[in-house]
């Protein structure tokens, strides 16, 4: 099954940022969002805890870990909000705030 993936602005800029061999990972493994959808699990997805249904995609290349987050939008529709890299053993809760804010931001423009 085939899934749409929007990026938002945030999730391209930090895209746009990282060097070109963690850029080939990042996309490689936003094609695997498009292609498992809801199947995509542990390494590359993980649900985030208290965090209203966002997950985090996750990408590691050699020591350099980064994380994109993202949420089910609608039908066959996911949404990457943005993304940081990752330099601590948890996940920044500045980052988890911004990316929830940018979720809050889409479903009040495109209701469900």
């Amino acid at each position: 099954m085939e899934y749409d993936v929007r990026l938002l602005d945030p999730a391209n800029e930090f895209i746009d940022s990282l060097p070109g061999k963690m850029q080939a990972k990042v996309y490689h493994t936003i094609d695997m969002l498009k292609e498992f959808g809801y199947q995509l699990k542990e390494p590359w997805s993980k649900t985030l805890r208290n965090a209203e249904g966002m997950k985090e995609l996750r990408v590691k290349l050699a020591s350099n870990i980064c994380r994109l987050f993202y949420f089910h939008h609608k039908d066959k529709l996911y949404v990457v909000t943005s993304g940081y890299t990752k330099k601590r053993d948890k996940t920044d809760k500045r980052e988890i705030e911004r990316a929830l804010r940018l979720m809050h931001e889409v479903l009040r423009e495109e209701p469900q």
